[in-house]
């Protein structure tokens, strides 16, 4: 890998603490690190791993195989270093669970429970670091599928769709508040209009990121329950482990 890794005295990951062997090859990435607590009582074995920071990891696993979930934080700067760690541990497929909120007419459906996401718009400073604006941010198409299924298994009703990828919460929910209010809310017309599901503030970061390392990645949020995102990401995961044994 053409990266160079920052470590600790501890020759640890900087900011995740976790090193080779401490991480399964497939991680859940929720921004909260309480959150991982949740996640990891869905696995076998659970072990905690490490926190420092936003970033804690439990490592289990799953039907078998090694997995873990490691908090984020919020936003694309701190779910960037998450994901670059990781993958420096030998983590290659993420899942980004979360909630969102909505965006859309489309989405305003009560009904409606969540969003699968196969594309991001960069509406972020992060990924601009890496690559030109022009390189698009889209989740690898095994683990929307997966995703997809999982969440049709369980009869809960989700729709595949673009987030809005941003960095200012505030901004979203208080523009008038701001001096650069009228043009965020002619943007956010513009996401609408483009029947954009959701806005959250990980995933454009997460997907550029691991397309550019030649790693996989996808999310799915929730408009009501961490919980339906939770097993949904499991189930896929459990789908994901069955099938890359079978190319194996």
């Amino acid at each position: 890998m053409n990266c160079i890794e920052c470590l600790n005295d501890n020759k640890q990951q900087y900011h995740i603490c976790c090193k080779c062997g401490d991480v399964g090859r497939y991680v859940l990435l929720p921004g909260d690190p309480f959150r991982t607590d949740l996640i990891a009582e869905r696995f076998d074995n659970p072990v905690l791993v490490s926190h420092n920071r936003e970033h804690k990891t439990w490592t289990g696993t799953l039907d078998g195989v090694k997995v873990s979930v490691t908090s984020t934080g919020m936003g694309c700067p701190s779910a960037a270093i998450a994901v670059e760690e990781l993958i420096h541990c030998g983590a290659n497929t993420f899942i980004r669970i979360g909630t969102a909120g909505r965006v859309s007419d489309e989405s305003m459906d009560e009904a409606l429970q969540g969003v699968i996401v196969t594309g991001s718009v960069r509406d972020e400073g992060t990924t601009r670091h890496y690559i030109p604006i022009e390189y698009p941010a889209i989740a690898d198409r095994h683990i929307v599928a997966a995703l997809a299924d999982a969440a049709k298994k369980h009869g809960f009703f989700y729709k595949e769709g673009i987030v809005q990828c941003k960095d200012a919460f505030y901004g979203q929910i208080d523009p008038d508040g701001l001096p650069n209010g009228a043009r965020l809310k002619e943007r956010w017309q513009a996401w609408k209009d483009g029947n954009v599901m959701a806005s959250e503030m990980e995933t454009a970061a997460l997907f550029v990121v691991s397309s550019i390392r030649k790693c996989r990645a996808g999310a799915v949020m929730s408009f009501q329950s961490m919980e339906q995102t939770i097993t949904i990401a499991v189930d896929a995961l459990r789908t994901l482990i069955k099938a890359d044994a079978a190319q194996a």
